[in-house]
């Protein structure tokens, strides 16, 4: 067999196998690309009327949001400004629940209850992620479809490549005749489609599986010059407690960064797990983005800041090769783009839905072509 041969046959052969997965993700891709601005239509109950009065402290407002759900672990509180309603998040990994409790934060009323893990969108997710089997299962059989999708794209480029340059018009354009089969519309459509998509296509299958694989994240991360550590860690107390402090030192936190950064979209709030752990905000500064936001971290007892040994800390410290795993997430759903990125995620993952369909039906036209009936003499 020829080189060419070969490449031929690996694409067909890996493309039959994970053509259903490469579908279902990339279909579920398209869905969650406009899940913000959607959810943005319907949210109303998220903000309150604003009032010139103190607001919930951290303590008050988890201590209210307990009341709700008192056997499951609080998570973080995100505090906006003064006419949003505080949001208090719980989450346990197993058996996993993930709800949030939304506060008027001015009477501590209880405004609505979210669950994470049902509705449209929870649905899309786990199917994009998972396949909708069991987490242990469904992510690793995503995983390695995602990877193995990512040598078909190159495989399949491979393929695309003319022996002439007098062919490269044809595989570069539609030239379709009212004579022109199926068949042929059928082929193009899946090659010069897959030409068209292929280096966008790779960019999505790549970072997700950078967000699949921690052996994958570290490899780009030392390759790019990362020096620190890229794990999430909060870093401990410097301080020992001080018996005189009549209030949580923590409830004072959140009323100096919203003075310190009057700008920011959120804080959000974790608290301690441990007397020894420090509290930890995640700043966010830009609406629908990630990567840009500040991972803050301060001594329970004394509100003294502690730099964190992790790539996720101030986002001005930040380097290059930590800015490129910071951006993975919003590059992959396109938020870094703002909404021109995000309609082309929805582009790309659509017709990338498209290439399993047209290539399952290339190959059944190759090997289940109909007889021709045999001319009987007369």
């Amino acid at each position: 067999m020829t080189f060419k041969k070969v490449i031929f046959q690996l694409h067909k052969i890996l493309g039959l196998a994970t053509g259903l997965i490469v579908f279902i993700v990339a279909i579920t891709g398209c869905c969650w690309a406009f899940k913000d601005d959607i959810e943005s239509l319907y949210d109303d109950y998220k903000t309150v009327i604003a009032q010139d009065a103190p607001v919930l402290t951290a303590t008050e407002a988890r201590d209210l949001a307990v009341e709700v759900f008192p056997n499951q672990t609080v998570h973080g509180t995100v505090f906006k400004k003064g006419d949003d309603a505080i949001e208090v998040i719980f989450y346990d990994a197993a058996p996993e629940f993930y709800q949030s409790v939304f506060l008027n934060p001015y009477s501590g009323d209880v405004i609505q209850i979210d669950d994470h893990l049902s509705g449209f969108f929870a649905f899309v997710l786990k199917g994009h992620i998972r396949l909708w089997l069991p987490k242990a299962i469904g992510e690793h059989v995503v995983g390695i479809s995602v990877l193995i999708f990512i040598l078909i794209i190159i495989s399949g480029f491979m393929l695309w490549l003319p022996k002439k340059r007098k062919h490269l018009k044809q595989r570069l354009t539609f030239d379709w005749k009212a004579t022109t089969r199926w068949k042929r519309k059928n082929f193009d459509l899946h090659t010069v489609v897959g030409f068209y998509i292929c280096t966008l296509a790779l960019i999505l299958a790549f970072t997700g599986s950078m967000m699949s694989y921690n052996w994958l994240r570290y490899g780009v991360y030392k390759a790019t010059g990362g020096e620190k550590a890229i794990a999430f860690t909060i870093p401990e107390n410097k301080s020992e407690p001080l018996e005189h402090d009549k209030t949580s030192p923590m409830d004072q936190l959140i009323v100096r960064l919203h003075k310190a950064l009057p700008n920011a979209e959120s804080f959000e709030l974790h608290y301690p797990h441990t007397e020894e752990e420090s509290i930890f905000v995640e700043i966010s500064k830009s609406k629908g983005l990630i990567y840009d936001s500040d991972y803050r971290f301060f001594d329970q007892h004394t509100l003294q800041e502690i730099e964190t040994p992790s790539l996720y800390g101030s986002y001005k410290n930040a380097k290059v090769a930590d800015k490129i795993q910071r951006m993975n997430y919003d590059i992959h759903i396109g938020a870094i783009g703002g909404i021109v990125g995000k309609i082309i995620v929805f582009l790309i993952s659509l017709l990338t839905a498209s290439l399993p369909v047209t290539g399952v039906l290339l190959w059944y036209g190759r090997h289940y072509k109909k007889k021709k009936k045999p001319i009987q003499a007369s």
